[in-house]
């Protein structure tokens, strides 16, 4: 068992080693710049997201603005799981949103994490 274990280590190295060890340096060249969108395809700068990056107590907090109208947020707490705020309607009232959401809200803690 132990030398099986060995040599399937030994393997997994030389299968990572051995095609970056059989490159040849002298012929990289760098990757060409990618062609311009088809017409009607630009990006409209003004529909781009802007994101703002804030921490409020410990938690972090992202806020998506287009056109700057605030339109969600992305809260991380601390050692938590990250959830949205989202302005569904544009009146500025946010729901907390995640998927499957049932509307109830029993108490969670994360106990282990793989």
């Amino acid at each position: 068992m132990r030398h099986t274990l060995q040599r399937l280590i030994i393997a997994a190295v030389l299968a990572a080693v051995l095609p970056a060890a059989a490159q040849d340096k002298s012929k990289a060249q760098p990757i060409p710049e990618p062609p311009p969108p088809p017409p009607g395809f630009e990006l409209d700068s003004a529909q781009e997201p802007q994101v703002t990056i804030r921490k409020r107590g410990d938690d972090t907090v992202e806020e998506y603005r287009i056109g700057g109208k605030l339109y969600m947020l992305k809260v991380t707490p601390p050692g938590g799981r990250s959830y949205y705020m989202i302005d569904e309607r544009g009146d500025g009232k946010f729901s907390r949103q995640e998927a499957h959401d049932s509307g109830i809200r029993p108490p969670m803690w994360v106990i282990h994490q793989f």
